[in-house]
């Protein structure tokens, strides 16, 4: 049964995922061949969906899609108001007019500009960004008419490349690539272009709001005026007698007299007008007495003036960084998929060249089967170039251009370009592979980051243009990846996770040593990149479990799933044609018997970065975001309801990893807690601790020096430093406390003395933990914690503020996909979670009276998509499938998407309490916020990135 409190827990219906837009057409080659393409970025189609981020109807002008006529009264030329208005709405809620220079409010934060010029060429200004001071809740301010040109985007600034010695090219293809069609269907992405204003913050059509025409009276009203004072200026009426009784100078005076009079009557109506305006707008933006308290003591804002338009959002640059060819297939997708099928730009680095036993054979086949490296690996990067083809361009034989480029280490890689996207590139490096999953071979990644061999031989596959066997030592691989990173300057990194941990009965690894132990290098190589490095992006980084997915919850739709293992069949090569003209053969027929992996291909999860609480705000109004940039934890605010955004700012410190949570404490103050990870002088000294940082004062921008807690784990090589991201709160008795899944899939916390100093790490048992645990107080101030398993759900609660934390209790859940979210609300804790292998966001309220009760388990349905989600008032937010931001708002709606494509989780919080906020971090590294008032027939402010590009530190 709903829960009646809760007024959407109906189960509102929801949109079937929408197309995903169209990739971007073939550029065609040019310069050299390591050169990554420009961003670019497919424009949707116009007209297909107007109706803001919610996808309601638009009151004002053709269904869905038809232009919205200009307003008459385009009020507000300065600061946008707090409920996400834009500056050229009209102030009563009515229809809005586009803005100069194109960027209208129904187009989703994803619609960046059209695809670049070939490498570096110029790009005309179709939606150039305006820039200076943001709008309070995501709303960019009006541009004026001084639209320039978008500069032109160069290639990337890692310095020229080294010319190749020789190249190969792969056959061209034999039918031409597909494109996706676009969205357009209610639900899906929405367009370019003009078209009906979007919803925004608590502004609405009038047909949803009864303005009954409110434009039409205020035209009639105006003429009746115009009409009345004529009548009273009758000397100025042509063919009317004139009715003076003096002379010619007197009826001069009179004359002036009247007008005089007309005038300041006149001047009257007008302020008197524009005084009822003003109050009539401020009273119906600033709804609640927070937000008119909040105001009270600002001074009245000043238009401002127009501003100058800058270029349009950069869609961003991914790296993938993986240690065989096929984890990116089988633990990166369906992200993988998603970043090619939108235009941006993708590289991915294989570590090693996967040669395993050199036996490329079915099961069957094994034992007859002679063994032959080079070629097993030739295959393999066969199988790999076919499935990025079907892929980005929908045909596995697209053309590739192979080259050889010295590496910064000392040896050669070998980089393939896709001909017709030449924004996706590949990188071999051809590294020795363990042969093993567990069993420690010296002559490995393992043994080369335990400094156990000093150099790592390369295996060449057979087919490759490189033909110069080479080593590299435990820096030169540093040193190489380094030379990648500033090659191709990424926003976004993707690795693989670098501390899978053990499972606790046969403490064998749970993952391949390969994986993890490459993405430690991963690891090491971005840490000096962000330190040695200055003109660069700032980046982000996102890490992905690994062989322990196949023992979790799917997380995959039926649908998604089958198009993630026909990739895989792809790179299998199933039908066995020979469509690469290769010897050796066009795939990896190890996995053709079972291309679904170990369960790999319906499921994928973060290994970090899961969690929602990295936005806040605080007393005064404003937002706070924390979230890792460059290893260091980055931090944007916005100073009070109406204050500009700055940031982001990187606090001191470094080698944070992915995932920050926060909390307010009992004075006001805002701490930061996460996970960082130390290399140490030896191998034996990596470690992960929990730390975490206290701003110095209530609104600060001050915070102090991070703070160790220390790890729950002796050491890494006990369970890997295998530790969850912190979960923290403050319970009803404003006592704090931290919490951490450890190493033994169990539940461990330290809580926060009176005097300050911290407990010790206490066990509070659980077993088969997984992912983070959250935490949140019911309306007694009790703390709850829960944490997911592989079968349902685990809780512990306090019987009373201040008291320990209660006996691990089951709940009774079904299972989940592991993410949590948790929020107290209804006198609970409200819990959101989705359900496996559907992609469905489910709730319940969990209550402590008499021990942990499930009150009203509900399914919310979806747009499908994997991952947390975010819920604050009446908004509720996750990743829909094609990785794309979708949201719900409320009953009977459907769910909307946005064309926002963003790293980990969403997150939002409530601003006072008549206000929604949410914020994604974007793949360009750039965080983008949007607002909502707390009612439920409101919408989805447009999405407003904050700060600069990211195009350098």
């Amino acid at each position: 049964m709903p829960d009646g409190s809760q007024p959407w827990l109906s189960g509102p219906a929801w949109d079937p995922s929408a197309p995903a837009p169209a990739p971007q057409p073939p550029v065609p080659p040019g310069g050299h061949p390591w050169d990554p393409a420009p961003a670019g970025h497919p424009a949707p189609p116009q007209g297909a969906y107007g109706g803001g981020a919610a996808g309601g109807p638009v009151g004002n002008g053709p269904a869905r899609g038809g232009p919205t006529p200009p307003p008459e009264h385009a009020w507000a030329p300065g600061p946008e108001g707090p409920q996400g208005i834009p500056s050229y709405a009209d102030a009563r809620g009515g229809p809005a007019a586009p803005p100069p220079h194109g960027w209208a409010p129904e187009q989703a934060a994803g619609h960046f500009a059209p695809p670049h010029a070939p490498y570096g060429g110029p790009t005309p200004p179709q939606h150039p960004w305006p820039h200076g001071p943001e709008g309070p809740q995501g709303i960019p301010p009006q541009a004026g008419a001084a639209d320039g040109p978008v500069p032109p985007q160069g290639g990337h600034r890692g310095g020229a490349a080294v010319p190749p010695p020789e190249h190969h090219t792969v056959p061209a293809p034999r039918r031409a690539g597909h494109g996706v069609p676009g969205a357009g269907a209610a639900g899906g992405a929405q367009p370019y272009g003009p078209g009906p204003a979007a919803h925004t913050g608590s502004a609405a059509a009038p047909a949803r709001r009864g303005d009954g025409g409110r434009g039409s009276r205020r035209r009639g009203a105006a003429a009746s005026a115009g009409a009345r004072r004529s009548s009273r200026t009758g000397a100025a009426e042509p063919g009317r007698p004139r009715t003076g009784r003096g002379s010619g100078e007197a009826a001069a005076r009179s004359r002036r007299s009247e007008d005089g009079r007309q005038r300041r009557w006149g001047r009257v109506v007008k302020a008197v007008g524009f005084c009822a305006a003003v109050t009539a707008a401020v009273m119906f933006l600033l709804r609640g007495s927070e937000a008119m308290a909040a105001l009270a003591a600002r001074p009245a804002p000043t238009p401002r003036a127009t501003v100058a338009p800058v270029e349009a959002p950069d869609p961003g640059r991914v790296l993938q960084i993986v240690a065989h060819p096929d984890d990116d297939l089988y633990f990166m997708n369906p992200d993988l998929r998603y970043s090619l099928l939108t235009g941006h730009p993708v590289t991915t680095v294989y570590l090693t060249s996967g040669e395993a036993d050199g036996i490329n054979a079915v099961e069957a086949k094994q034992t007859t089967t002679p063994a032959n490296k080079p070629a097993y690996a030739e295959a393999r990067q066969n199988g790999i170039r076919a499935a990025y083809a079907r892929m980005a361009t929908g045909d596995r034989g697209s053309a590739w251009k192979r080259t050889v480029v010295p590496t910064r280490g000392g040896g050669q890689a070998e980089v393939d370009v896709l001909v017709a996207k030449p924004q996706v590139n590949l990188v071999w490096l051809q590294l020795r592979e363990a042969g093993s999953v567990y069993d420690y071979v010296p002559d490995s990644l393992h043994g080369l980051w335990d400094e156990k061999v000093p150099r790592l031989e390369s295996v060449l596959a057979s087919g490759s243009p490189v033909k110069q066997r080479f080593s590299y030592g435990k820096e030169q691989l540093v040193r190489t990846l380094v030379g990648l990173l500033e090659q191709y300057r990424p926003t976004t990194v993707r690795s693989q996770d670098p501390t899978p941990g053990r499972f606790p009965d046969t403490r064998r690894y749970t993952d391949h040593q390969d994986h993890f132990y490459g993405a430690r290098f991963v690891q090491a190589a971005l840490a000096a990149y962000a330190k040695d490095v200055k003109d660069r992006p700032h980046f982000a980084v996102q890490n992905y479990l690994g062989y322990v997915n196949g023992s979790l919850p799917s997380t995959l739709d039926p649908a998604e799933a089958k198009e993630k293992l026909d990739i895989l069949g792809v790179y299998a090569w199933l039908d066995k044609q020979n469509h690469c003209g290769s010897t050796a053969g066009c795939g990896d027929l190890k996995v053709a018997d079972h291309p679904e992996g170990n369960h790999w291909t319906s499921t994928v999860n973060y290994a970090r970065g899961t969690g929602t609480s990295w936005l806040t705000s605080d007393r005064a109004y404003g937002l706070w975001a924390f979230k890792v940039l460059d290893g260091q934890v980055a931090v944007w605010h916005r100073a009070g309801l109406l204050g500009s955004w700055s940031g982001p700012r990187l606090l001191p410190g470094t080698g944070m990893d992915p995932g920050i949570s926060t909390v307010t404490l009992p004075g006001g103050r805002i701490a930061a807690f996460g996970t960082r990870t130390s290399f140490g002088a030896r191998p034996a000294e990596y470690r992960r601790e929990v730390v975490y940082a206290v701003q110095k004062a209530p609104g600060s921008e001050e915070f102090g020096e991070w703070q160790s807690l220390g790890t729950p784990e002796a050491a890494d090589e006990n369970w890997t430093s295998d530790i969850s991201g912190p979960a923290v709160s403050v319970d009803g008795g404003g006592q704090l406390a931290v919490y951490v899944r450890d190493g033994a899939s169990s539940l461990r916390g330290r809580v926060q003395q009176a005097n300050g100093g911290w407990g010790p790490w206490e066990q509070y048992g659980g077993t088969d933990l997984h992912g983070t645990p959250v935490t949140a107080t019911d309306g007694a101030g009790r703390r709850m914690v829960f944490a997911s398993t592989t079968k349902t759900v685990t809780g512990w609660a306090q019987p009373k503020p201040g008291a320990p934390l209660g006996r691990a209790t089951a709940t009774g859940l079904p299972d989940t996909t592991l993410p949590l979210t948790a929020e107290g609300r209804e006198g609970g804790v409200r819990l959101w979670f989705r359900k496996p292998g559907s992609g469905n966001v489910r709730t319940a309220l969990v209550t402590a009276d008499g021990g942990l009760k499930v009150n009203h388990l509900t399914d919310l349905g979806g747009l499908q998509g994997f991952g947390s989600v975010t819920a604050s008032g009446h908004v509720l937010a996750g990743r829909t499938a094609g990785g794309q931001l979708g949201s719900d708002l409320g009953p009977g709606r459907p769910w909307a998407r946005s064309e926002l494509m963003f790293v980990g989780a969403p997150s939002s919080t409530m601003t006072g309490k008549a206000m929604v906020s949410l914020a994604v971090l974007g793949l360009d590294a750039r965080l983008y916020v949007s607002s909502s008032a707390d009612e439920a027939d409101a919408h989805l402010a447009p999405w407003q990135p904050v700060g600069p590009r990211n195009t350098g530190p």
